[in-house]
């Protein structure tokens, strides 16, 4: 569900509503804090992963091996991917576990 809503999301809205989509999705389900961390990376982090392989494929590995030079010093695209992977699955991952953090504050004060 994150991954989907994230997608569609990600498509009319600025990066950072990857966060609020895990967010809401772990407040809203209740998993515990390690399932929701891992839902929320795995989440993002494939969408992400998605998102750069496409890039990576529709310009045949140019944009990506310019961009891991530029910003690594190597010409490696798997560098740039696992980066974009990492990015995207640590913040879907915090995300949804202070969604599913706060959920818990809001049950145990009901």
């Amino acid at each position: 569900m994150i991954a989907l809503l994230s997608a569609i999301a990600q498509l009319f809205l600025p990066w950072w509503v990857i966060a609020v989509v895990a967010f809401t999705v772990c407040f809203w389900r209740k998993p515990s804090g390690g399932r929701a961390f891992l839902s929320g990376f795995l989440g993002i982090g494939l969408v992400w992963l998605l998102y750069a392989l496409l890039i990576h494929l529709r310009t045949d590995g140019l944009l990506t091996a310019r961009m891991a030079e530029l910003l690594f010093k190597s010409s490696s695209p798997a560098l740039l991917l696992l980066v974009t992977l990492l990015i995207g699955g640590l913040v879907g991952g915090f995300a949804g576990v202070a969604g599913s953090g706060m959920r818990q504050v809001f049950s145990t004060n009901s």
